[in-house]
């Protein structure tokens, strides 16, 4: 679990975070979250007080449009291990393990 401070008018590359559950808390700013749907981008726009839920092996994008005000964020991920898995696309192939309880 931490904080992080995202500065105004940035944008993470595409990309996920393996086996990890992030939960994310917006403590101040407005950023935003983009996944893939389909063929279309999903843009969840947030702010301070919103959670937002992002499950293992989804694609997605933080941004903070803002160009005057940085965004807080806590963040919480369910491995001690700092995933970051980057991505050409929204869209990649993403690999997971086998489910080992699948034939």
């Amino acid at each position: 679990m931490g904080r992080t401070h995202v500065g105004p008018a940035t944008s993470s590359g595409d990309h996920h975070h393996g086996e990890a559950e992030t939960a994310i808390y917006i403590v101040s700013g407005r950023p935003v979250f983009v996944f893939a749907e389909g063929t279309e981008e999903v843009r969840v726009e947030t702010g301070p007080g919103d959670y937002i839920f992002v499950p293992p092996y989804v694609p997605h994008r933080e941004e903070n449009p803002s160009p005057d005000e940085e965004a807080v964020v806590v963040i919480a991920r369910s491995t001690q291990e700092g995933i970051v898995v980057n991505l050409p696309s929204l869209w990649a192939d993403v690999e997971r393990p086998a489910d080992p309880g699948q034939p």
